[in-house]
């Protein structure tokens, strides 16, 4: 039985955002995001003082690689010993690696090869993290609490991505990549106590026979079985890939080429960003206040398809003001789709598959919509944004059509 040693709840009464328990799972999230975001910075950092601006980008982009191929066992592996002991130690090992690269960079000049090495390490033990952080919600509170910790997992996110760059800057710095090391595997550390702490509540009997019930290709393949006949999961999967297919390209390397051509500089795209993330922000907080949204499915088809037509309308914006607040809206849209999709998920999925629920989307939303970024700059170099930034917004918009047409999704409800 998965987590048999962890601490036991009962399903709690109370709302997510004044539950201690949740709470502590939260602030250990937010720590280990913090952690994430100032160590890719040092990673990058270090990488171009140690080599070639191609060497660089191979060891920065290295960790997808065993992210991708093994996180569909790392949902198997999650829900056959309960999300619980897998986040704790796969936070620990992470920590650890990054502690020891911190210490061998202050003490000699070990070269690109331990950058590499350790960007290998971390994707691996992210195809374990990532799994467990998503099915844990689901083991500490109850399911009409999921979708407002959702709106907190998103401001925490948002906060991790807003005070992380200066952090890592800040250590950089103060004593160079070794420095901003140690910080983010400080601040790793930091969340491993605080899951420690963080009490589960008990599997439904059925639930508890469905996790890990015969060898691991077994599961893998029920896993994938699952999510096909479900009448939700299945479809609500297509409709993250095609939303995260029409905005990841757009939103970072396309962003990058609009700013350029249109002499925004640096600073403009800042701001362009910034008025993203403050509409992001802005729909986590409001699922975090109020916990539940009617109509979820239609309001994810709602938000999709206008956040496409904004996704298109931004390489048209005539001046910069213009542009961040369309990106303000698209922070929104997308944000408020983006985190309701994930309720779905969360609320959807029995909680014995929900490791393997959490891979699946995971591998669609870090496997492959990051594809969309070299092609969508190769394709800005032939076309040019207005066009490429038009058939990214279509293939976003289509995933709105995909949840209006799909029953399950369209009739989706988060529980009351």
């Amino acid at each position: 039985m998965p987590d048999t040693l962890a601490p036991r709840i009962a399903a709690p009464g109370r709302a997510a955002h004044r539950d201690p328990n949740v709470l502590r799972w939260v602030a250990a999230y937010t720590a280990s995001t913090l952690g994430d975001s100032i160590f890719f910075l040092a990673l990058s950092w270090a990488a171009v003082q140690h080599g070639s601006p191609a060497e660089a980008g191979i060891v920065t982009a290295v960790s997808a690689v065993p992210r991708a191929l093994l996180m569909l066992g790392g949902g198997v592996v999650v829900d056959r010993l309960g999300p619980r002991r897998v986040v704790i130690g796969s936070d620990a090992v992470r920590c650890a690696a990054v502690l020891v690269v911190a210490a061998l960079l202050f003490a000699t000049d070990p070269g690109l090869w331990l950058l590499a090495v350790l960007a290998l390490v971390f994707g691996a033990v992210d195809a374990l993290f990532l799994p467990a952080v998503g099915a844990l919600p689901a083991r500490i509170t109850g399911k009409d609490q999921l979708a407002r910790v959702q709106g907190m997992r998103g401001l925490a996110i948002r906060f991790s991505s807003v005070v992380g760059a200066p952090l890592g800057g800040l250590g950089v710095a103060v004593g160079g990549a070794a420095a901003a090391f140690a910080g983010a595997g400080l601040l790793i550390a930091v969340s491993v106590p605080l899951l420690v702490s963080v009490r589960m509540r008990e599997l439904p009997p059925d639930d508890v026979t469905a996790a890990g019930g015969g060898t691991a290709w077994r599961d893998l393949r029920d896993g994938l079985g699952y999510i096909r006949r479900h009448r939700v999961l299945g479809p609500l999967m297509l409709v993250i890939a095609l939303g995260d297919l029409g905005f990841v390209g757009p939103l970072n390397i396309g962003l990058t080429l609009l700013a350029d051509e249109r002499g925004w500089g640096a600073a403009g795209m800042g701001w362009v960003l910034a008025g993203f993330g403050v509409g992001a922000g802005t729909a986590a907080l409001l699922l975090t206040v109020r916990g539940r949204v009617p109509h979820a499915g239609y309001v994810v088809a709602g938000a999709l398809v206008p956040g496409a037509a904004a996704i298109g309308a931004l390489a048209q914006a005539p001046t910069l003001p213009v542009a961040v607040g369309t990106a303000l809206l698209i922070g929104l849209l997308a944000g408020l789709s983006g985190a309701l999709c994930g309720a779905l998920l969360q609320t959807g999925a029995a909680p014995a598959y929900l490791g393997r629920v959490t891979a699946v989307g995971g591998i669609v939303s870090l496997g492959v919509a990051p594809l969309s970024m070299p092609l969508s700059a190769a394709a800005i170099g032939v076309w040019g944004t207005g066009p490429v930034f038009a058939v990214s917004a279509a293939v976003c918009g289509l995933g709105g059509v995909v949840a209006l047409c799909a029953p399950g999704v369209r009739r989706a409800e988060l529980p009351g």
